[in-house]
């Protein structure tokens, strides 16, 4: 599928072409951005009078360029379907060590960190959900635990003993295993990030940006803020953290469409990995997402790729994890299609040994998929998941983003959808500004060292 659009740098307008089949991307010319947007009829009334003025001439040189592209490959590469071999292996676990927080952030999915309840998962169920990993990995060799929570540093004992279990395991069944930590923070002191940093392939710490956003959703179980506490154990990781994996991730909600300053704000703090993430909450919620702010939402993501290039180009350099984006050797052709593997490769234990396609499903009864403890396991749920990808979702089959989101994320679709098949139009429309964004700023940044 050929998608054009236009990409503004400091004043100056690029045009790209871009084959989402192949994942091309040509940087082009003015007139023959305009006479793909006519050939496939999305000409606006200035773009279509501009159009007119377009020689016969130019037009018949742009097609002969366009017929060699398409002979050798480049475009008009046509869909071709892949059926994914099922096994049913699951490779990756969320294990929520405990529901219980030390944070009440005001937007959390987990009813504001407590999931209800707040158990802690015993060493035995915890052994349990190792054991059951490495059953149902079959020939997979490369596994992965994501610890979660709650705030899974309230019970680090746990999760020491975890890893301790799991690497031998793993071992013994001749497979590999690495971890990941996603921590408020808040417990994040010098023995804990040592110990963090020796253990975990990757760590993500929540962090909203400015002080005053951070403060105002992500308070302490006695209301104050967090924000002090947290960037200073932040930045310490980050400095012992060296060239090891870890991000920064924060959320925007409705409060905060000026997001742009957030992310500036954790670049500014001395942060080089960055997320910033839109809330996914209920049309209800007072803090949601709604249709009427996505033209708002997306002039602040084009006010930042301008920013986010400037600072690229200085000491302030950073990674910020939308706008990435490889071309060249991209997501396997399986998260291509169904993205994280939620249900499929991927599944979430809670502390009291029950299994869900992912941490966001915990408490749905319907999503519930067995329990770690009695060995009990449906696979009528994970055939939901292994039978749902871009290419059962209506909305996907003609979106040129569709190998970049994957459909998107299942439990947004069931929370505003009720259908882990339909998609939600608002983050459909942010999911495709961002992407045209990160094709741009990777086309302008080549461009640019290419000048300088």
């Amino acid at each position: 599928m050929i998608h054009t659009f236009a990409f503004q740098y400091r004043k100056k307008n690029y045009y790209f072409l871009f084959e989402s089949e192949n994942s091309s991307l040509l940087k082009i010319e003015r007139p023959v951005f305009l006479y793909f947007k006519k050939k496939y009829g999305a000409l606006n009334e200035v773009e279509e009078s501009e159009y007119s003025s377009v020689t016969a001439t130019d037009i018949a040189e742009i097609a002969e360029e366009e017929a060699e592209l398409v002979r050798r490959g480049v475009i008009g590469v046509r869909e071709v379907k892949t059926t994914l071999k099922r096994t049913g292996e699951i490779k990756s676990l969320c294990l929520n060590v405990c529901h219980a927080c030390n944070l009440t952030c005001s937007y959390c999915f987990a009813a504001q960190g407590t999931y209800h309840a707040e158990a802690y998962m015993p060493l035995k169920t915890a052994r349990a959900a190792v054991d059951f990993l490495i059953e149902k990995s079959g020939k997979k060799r490369n596994l992965e635990i994501d610890f979660f929570g709650g705030e899974p540093l309230l019970t680090l004992d746990a999760v020491k003993a975890v890893v301790e279990y799991a690497r031998g395991a793993c071992e013994k069944a001749g497979k590999r295993i690495s971890f990941t930590m996603t921590t408020n923070g808040v417990l994040l002191d010098g023995e804990t990030a040592a110990y963090l940093n020796e253990t975990m392939d990757n760590v993500v710490i929540s962090i909203d940006g400015r002080k005053a956003v951070h403060d105002a959703l992500r308070k302490t179980v006695n209301g104050g803020g967090s924000y002090d506490a947290v960037i200073e154990n932040a930045l310490r990781f980050k400095k012992i953290r060296e060239k090891k994996r870890y991000y920064v991730r924060g959320t925007f909600t409705k409060n905060n469409l000026d997001f742009k300053e957030d992310i500036l704000a954790l670049s500014d703090a001395g942060f080089d990995q960055i997320s910033l993430e839109p809330v996914v909450l209920e049309e209800g919620n007072p803090l949601a997402i709604r249709t009427e702010d996505v033209e708002r939402i997306i002039d602040e993501y084009e006010s930042f790729a301008e920013e986010y290039i400037d600072r690229r180009r200085t000491d302030k350099w950073f990674n910020f994890f939308h706008f990435m984006v490889d071309l060249e050797k991209g997501p396997c052709v399986y998260k291509r299609l169904n993205g994280c593997g939620a249900g499929d490769e991927y599944a979430a234990i809670t502390p009291e040994g029950d299994i869900y396609p992912c941490h966001q499903f915990i408490g749905k009864a319907e999503y519930k998929m067995g329990s770690v403890l009695d060995g009990s396991f449906d696979p009528s749920v994970q055939k939901i998941f292994q039978n749902s990808s871009v290419y059962t979702k209506e909305s996907c089959g003609n979106c040129f983003a569709k190998y970049f989101c994957s459909g998107g994320c299942a439990a947004n679709s069931v929370t505003h959808e009720g259908n882990i098949n339909k998609t939600n139009a608002v983050y459909c429309a942010l999911m495709k500004k961002r992407l045209e964004l990160s094709l741009g700023i990777k086309g302008v940044e080549k461009k640019l060292k290419i000048e300088n």
